[in-house]
């Protein structure tokens, strides 16, 4: 199952490392404005794009005893 590729509607694409973690990119997002707004739904504007394997902390950091050294 880790070697699947993984697509949620919560979180979107990405996989789960030898440790378990579900890893993906990370979004910033910032209110719009009335103004900026066309619509009811519309009310974030993306800022930026985390790529997964900078959102989380990094495999050899984690202290999992699942992964070997």
């Amino acid at each position: 199952m880790k070697a699947m590729p993984t697509d949620d509607d919560c979180f979107g694409a990405g996989s789960i490392r030898v440790d378990g973690r579900k890893i993906h990119p990370a979004y910033l997002f910032t209110v719009k404005s009335p103004q900026e707004s066309r619509g009811p739904g519309d009310v974030y504007k993306l800022v930026s794009t985390l790529p997964a394997d900078q959102a989380f902390r990094p495999l050899n950091e984690g202290g999992c005893s699942l992964v070997g050294a």
